[in-house]
């Protein structure tokens, strides 16, 4: 016979822990010993406010890559998929622009490339607004691997964009690629949080045993040798592939599709101690601005100490190039005589000098008003150009869901007309 008693005997001896006669005999019989059975939860919503407080602020990202086959025509549109998507960072391969500079694409978004090619590879990042200004070094080391370095609150965020030699290419080019990527990876401190975006063109394949440190089970089809040696680079670098740790449908996994081929090539690399910062992975589907590849985009969240920023004022710069008219020019000169004292030798002290000459182009020639220029190179993203864009994205998808030859033709007729369009 079970002996129950009636009696509710709360154990504050220790907080947090509540126990009770009815529970203890239950669980250890009418012998037993008192026992703990429930823990409360300690405090209320006030104490875990101080307690997210004392951990510290935490900040949000979108990182993606994705091969973009070009960038000439595309700006715009990859802007306007990064808004919709949320992307806060972009790696993007295949840019085939030349040259070393910082770019403008619209809605905010801007695009640092390098490319020595206008027909072959090119690498960038894109960074929303926000960043921009956060960006303290670029390092364009070739045509397929550069890096941005960023201080987000604090916190050393460094972004490097790969695009990887295609399986045909010479076993040289190939050597050449991860050694460049290793002296990057090398170059970085150790305490600085690294994401890599690239096109690897490789399988590193589904199933991870004996790469268990730095890979999980969810790749896509078999391993090939390009992709042993994106495994290689992860244990090199101790890195994991963040793509192969999210169990998702294989529509997700796979970033690449052309004809009946549907594989895995690209990828997203991070250091294996902040693996536990990132919280999703996976392919964007149903978007046009790749034919071929699709964006991978994963979740990151970077805990930092919260500090105070203080308001950064916008800089006016004097028009200096007014002096270019020759009224100006002449008013210029006037007037700093007259501020040096009518003297035609400049004095001995070039700081006071200096200051005078440039209080003087201030007043004389004016100065500008410090705020942004509209875009020229997105001025025709108007809600026709829009709309074209939005129908080619639908029919991507709807080919996608049901590769039939009419639902093929509708969605090439749709992306001649974007591209004879400007998009």
């Amino acid at each position: 016979m079970r002996i129950v008693s009636t009696n509710f005997i709360p154990d504050r001896s220790r907080p947090g822990l509540t126990t009770t006669a009815i529970g203890a005999v239950d669980l250890q019989g009418a012998g037993g010993n008192w026992a703990a059975v429930g823990r409360r939860s300690r405090g209320g919503r006030r104490v875990h406010r101080q307690r997210e407080k004392r951990k510290g602020k935490s900040v949000g990202l979108r990182i993606g890559t994705l091969n973009v086959g070009t960038m000439t025509g595309k700006g715009r549109e990859l802007a306007d998929m990064m808004e919709r998507r949320k992307v806060d960072i972009l790696c993007v391969q295949e840019t085939r622009w030349k040259g070393s500079k910082a770019r403008s694409i619209g809605a905010g978004f801007k695009l640092f490339y390098y490319g020595v090619d206008s027909k072959r590879n090119g690498v960038g990042v894109v960074l929303k607004e926000e960043f921009v200004r956060n960006v303290l070094e670029v390092k364009r080391v070739s045509d397929r691997v550069m890096s941005l370095k960023l201080e987000i609150e604090g916190v050393m965020l460094n972004v490097v964009s790969g695009y990887a030699p295609q399986v045909g290419c010479e076993l040289e080019e190939k050597e050449r690629f991860w050694s460049e990527l290793d002296e990057v990876m090398e170059s970085i401190p150790t305490g600085e949080r690294v994401v890599i975006g690239a096109d690897f063109n490789g399988y590193v394949g589904e199933g991870n045993t004996g790469d268990e440190e730095v890979m999980g089970k969810f790749g896509v089809k078999e391993r090939n040798l390009e992709g042993q040696m994106v495994v290689d680079f992860a244990k090199r670098m101790d890195m994991g592939v963040v793509n192969t740790y999210f169990q998702k449908m294989e529509e997700h996994r796979v970033t690449y599709k052309s004809g009946g081929r549907r594989t895995q090539v690209d990828y997203i690399l991070c250091r294996r101690g902040n693996l536990k910062e990132i919280s999703d992975c996976k392919g964007v589907v149903g978007e046009s601005v790749a034919r071929q590849h699709r964006m991978v985009v994963c979740r990151m969240t970077l805990m930092v100490c919260k500090k105070k920023r203080s308001k950064i004022e916008i800089e006016k710069k004097t028009k200096w190039w007014k002096l270019k008219k020759e009224e100006c020019c002449e008013e210029f000169r006037q007037k700093l005589r007259q501020a040096l004292g009518g003297q035609v030798v400049l004095p001995d002290d070039w700081e006071t000098t200096a200051e005078v000459i440039r209080e003087t182009g201030r007043k004389v020639l004016g100065v500008s008003s410090g705020r942004r220029k509209e875009d020229k190179e997105t001025w025709w993203w108007n809600e026709e150009v829009q709309d074209s864009v939005q129908r080619k994205r639908l029919a991507k998808k709807k080919w996608d869901m049901d590769r039939t030859e009419e639902n093929r033709q509708e969605y090439k007729e749709l992306q001649a007309q974007s591209e004879e369009g400007g998009v």
